[in-house]
């Protein structure tokens, strides 16, 4: 519990930079009631009238929680963002929970749009990095174990993988109440509607029944 208190220090310290913008206010509690916006669609939440706001805005509990690993996989994200704390809006934060199966799991290559990451290992051993943008492409990866942490910046693809015999978990903390989430397989071989497989093939330069067999699993998957 120390690693996830110096974690999230130092990620609010640096408050002042963060991506999302500054509050203008103590706080600005999330209403998440979708029928009070009257079709207003604003960047983030709209607040509570401040008289209303409760100590449980501000309260999330159960990240303690193994999460269920046993997917393809191997793994599992316990968010908690704005949408399961509401007096997250406007502060530019936001932390997960993730779990990984032994021999193997992994948080597969993935980008989060709106948000810088900072990751702890709390147990086991995780093999991790990021890739840079073009034209470089340069690799970043390193072999964290217990204790160690890592940065993923903002925007760029990474992944997390446990090497190790037992299952292993981290937590991670985010500059963005909401950084959203782009998982690459899921993007672009599992969009609604597919890409054209005529595109993938030249993009990956394979054949297109490679294509077809990438795209096979996620389209079962959606019933198609």
């Amino acid at each position: 519990m120390h690693l996830i208190g110096i974690l999230l220090f130092s990620l609010a310290f640096s408050g002042a930079s963060a991506y999302d913008p500054s509050p203008l206010q103590d706080f600005c509690v999330a209403i998440n009631e979708p029928m009070l916006y009257n079709n207003v669609l604003v960047n983030g939440k709209i607040c509570k009238d401040p008289k209303l706001v409760k100590a449980e805005d501000f309260f999330f509990e159960g990240l303690d929680e193994p999460g269920k690993i046993d997917n393809p996989v191997g793994s599992k994200v316990t968010t908690v963002n704005v949408d399961q704390i509401p007096g997250l809006n406007t502060l530019g934060i936001s932390i997960v929970r993730i779990d990984y199966a032994p021999f193997g799991g992994q948080n597969p290559p993935h980008t989060h749009p709106r948000g810088t990451e900072i990751l702890v290992v709390l147990e086991g051993t995780l093999l991790v990095g990021f890739v840079t943008s073009n034209p470089n492409n340069t690799l970043f990866t390193k072999v964290l174990n217990k204790g160690d942490v890592f940065v993923f910046p903002i925007g760029l693809v990474h992944f997390q993988q446990n090497i190790g015999k037992i299952p292993a978990v981290a937590i991670a903390a985010l500059s963005s109440q909401n950084p959203g989430v782009i998982t690459i397989a899921n993007a672009v071989f599992g969009s609604k509607w597919p890409i054209s497989p005529d595109v993938l093939t030249r993009a990956f330069q394979v054949s297109p029944d490679v294509i077809k067999q990438l795209q096979a699993p996620f389209m079962k998957g959606f019933g198609w």
